[in-house]
C-alpha cells in the first residue's frame, strides 16, 4: 500500500468514530497526478446524493502532460463519485441522518493491485475545550518525555 494523501487535520478537528474503505471514480490523468502526489485533501467532505456517496472539495491538480489542459479551478475540484456496496451505502445514509455526524476523507493510497483507495471516516465535529485539552495532555507527554530523556 502506497499512501499517497493523508488527512492530518480531520484527526485534530474531528473524532473518528469508524473508519470505511471506498474506491472513487477518477479519470486518467488524474491518476497520473496521483501518482505524481498533486492532491489536496484540506476543507474535502462526502455527501449524499441521489442515494450515491459523492467526495466533494478533493483538489486533484492537472497533469502536466495531459491532452487537456484545463487547469482551471471547477475541474480540479470536481464532485467524485465513491464506489462502495448498497448496504454500506444504506448504512453511511444512516449514520449522516444523524446529529452532528459526518463522512471526511482520512487518507488516499494506492492497493496492493494499484487501485486509488480513499479511507473514509465517519466522525463527529470536536468541541474547541476538547481540542485545547488534547493540546495540554500531548504538550505535557512532550515534557515528561523531554525530562526522563536528560534524567537518564
Amino acid at each position: 500500500m502506497k499512501i499517497i494523501s493523508q488527512n492530518k487535520k480531520a484527526f485534530f478537528d474531528y473524532d473518528i468514530l469508524e473508519r470505511i474503505e471506498a474506491g472513487i471514480v477518477l479519470t486518467g490523468d488524474e491518476v497520473k497526478s496521483l501518482r505524481a502526489g498533486h492532491i489536496s485533501m484540506v476543507g474535502s467532505f462526502a455527501t449524499v446524493h441521489d442515494n450515491e456517496i459523492n467526495l466533494i472539495n478533493l483538489n486533484i491538480s492537472s497533469y502536466s502532460h495531459a491532452y487537456s489542459k484545463s487547469s482551471d479551478e471547477k475541474h480540479t475540484r470536481r464532485t467524485r463519485k465513491l464506489l462502495l456496496n448498497r448496504r454500506e451505502i444504506n448504512r453511511l445514509i444512516g449514520d449522516i441522518s444523524r446529529k452532528g455526524v459526518t463522512i471526511v476523507p482520512l487518507k488516499v493510497y494506492f492497493n496492493q493491485k494499484g487501485k486509488v483507495k480513499v479511507e473514509l471516516g465517519i466522525a463527529k465535529h470536536k468541541k474547541a475545550h476538547s481540542k485545547k485539552e488534547e493540546l495540554k495532555e500531548k504538550d505535557i507527554a512532550r515534557q515528561t518525555r523531554r525530562e526522563l530523556k536528560n534524567h537518564y
